[in-house]
């Protein structure tokens, strides 16, 4: 695979900074801080490079995907796309994501490989109709919580920078107006596709995504737009950010390119979801045009938020699938007094709680994503699973390293990642508030 001087220079960097000779001369708080100074401005140059979203002169009718029809009975067999979508993206997760991981971590951005990978995979285009370039043939919130479970295996971080662009392609494709979907949709298309996010939280204390700071206002030419954004995905780098904003009492979406004048980025390092290149967006008279309103009387913005939740708790089923795939092995092998510790009654119990635990938040998420899929009422489920995933996130991520006992509380393992990022589960996106 060839790759361009700025993947090249990238990739030399990362593999300078992982030689064992820089800590014998001292020199890997210098490198490390170069190769992360230098990943996020390669980055930067790749996708800011003012990409122009430029209105269609002629633009399609409004396109809407259908809803399946509803089953008589609950069926939680995957159908043969679905299927192979999920063995697609295990693979992946298994022999891509995992390894860059750590890595990833480490420099707090996107690897330059990686980039290259995630735009051959083309995961938006599950999210656009065959008539605008994609390849979905219906709405499926079922088939989108299983690719965020499968991603989130290999790591939670990683997962997120993958699925900003396909939920903003969603967004555009559920709500989206005809102009809106053929002016940008496209993009997401190209063989280097457009990078997207979506800013929902804010700064304020115990936020809730209905009750927005952000305001924006009519003008005689579109809108302007004020306020502040914290812990957005890729925020640093997208060519297009779907802001959550409130509207004449009302929230309400905004695509807002990454040019706008008015638009301040700075990074916001975290706890965890370092490679998912959080960001701090300011607002501050930013000026849109009349189209820059997501949708007609048709959008829904508590369904847009429920969706989101949906997506957290395969995020989140994901990783905790990969905490109980770690611990098992782990306590099995890891011997105390002539036996594996997990011989002992209470490590056993411990391990079994986990695999209840995940699996109740998995059923939970592909109950409420099913009946979205199926035309039925799902908030209530919704908001019962965002609840569960929130409380049994972080207990998992904890029990995970306490059965590795001093090990989890170190690099050398990745559970102590996985902690750090389940703990975002109950952090970001409104929290509690479901």
């Amino acid at each position: 695979m060839t790759r361009d001087p700025i993947g090249l220079a990238l990739a030399a960097m990362t593999r300078l900074a992982g030689s064992d000779w820089l800590d014998r001369l001292r020199l890997r708080p210098a490198v490390e801080q170069a190769a992360f100074h230098g990943t996020r401005a390669g980055f930067q140059t790749l996708h800011l490079a003012n990409r122009q979203f430029r209105r269609a002169k002629q633009w399609l009718p409004t396109q809407r995907l259908s809803k399946r029809a509803t089953p008589e009975l609950f069926d939680l067999g995957l159908d043969d796309d679905q299927q192979m979508i999920v063995d697609t993206l295990a693979r992946l997760a298994r022999d891509t994501l995992r390894p860059a991981a750590a890595e990833a971590d480490e420099a707090g951005a996107l690897p330059a490989d990686l980039h290259q990978s995630i735009a051959e995979l083309g995961l938006p285009l599950y999210a656009i109709p065959e008539n605008l370039g994609g390849v979905a043939e219906h709405q499926s919130p079922v088939t989108s919580v299983l690719i965020a479970e499968q991603l989130a295996w290999g790591d939670m971080a990683l997962a997120m920078a993958l699925l900003a662009p396909f939920s903003v392609a969603q967004a555009l494709t559920r709500w989206g107006t005809g102009e809106q979907q053929s002016r940008f949709l496209p993009a997401f298309c190209e063989s280097e596709p457009a990078v997207a996010t979506i800013a929902v939280d804010e700064p304020t204390p115990m936020f809730d995504p209905h009750r927005l700071t952000t305001r924006a206002r009519r003008t005689r030419s579109g809108y302007c737009l004020d306020g502040e954004k914290c812990g957005v995905v890729l925020g640093d780098v997208s060519d297009l950010i779907l802001v959550a904003a409130t509207l004449e009492h009302q929230p309400r979406l905004f695509l807002v390119p990454g040019t706008t004048p008015g638009l301040q980025r700075q990074g916001e390092p975290a706890m965890g979801l370092r490679a998912a290149q959080l960001t701090r967006l300011t607002f501050r008279d930013c000026q849109l045009e009349a189209d820059a309103l997501l949708g007609d009387d048709d959008f829904d913005y508590n369904a847009f938020v429920d969706y989101g939740s949906l997506l957290r708790c395969g995020l989140a089923a994901g990783t905790a699938q990969a905490v109980l795939d770690y611990v098992i092995p782990y306590c099995n092998e890891r011997k105390a007094f002539g036996e594996p510790i997990s011989h002992r009654q209470a490590v056993a119990f411990a391990i079994s709680n986990l695999a209840i635990e995940t699996d109740s938040m998995r059923l939970l998420a592909w109950r409420a994503a099913s009946r979205a899929e199926t035309g039925q009422s799902w908030h209530r489920e919704a908001c019962l699973a965002r609840q569960f995933c929130n409380d049994k996130a972080v207990e998992i991520g904890t029990q995970g390293v306490q059965l590795l006992g001093g090990h989890g509380f170190t690099r050398e393992h990745p559970v102590e990642r996985w902690y750090r990022d389940l703990r975002s589960i109950a952090v970001y996106y409104g929290g509690t508030h479901a």
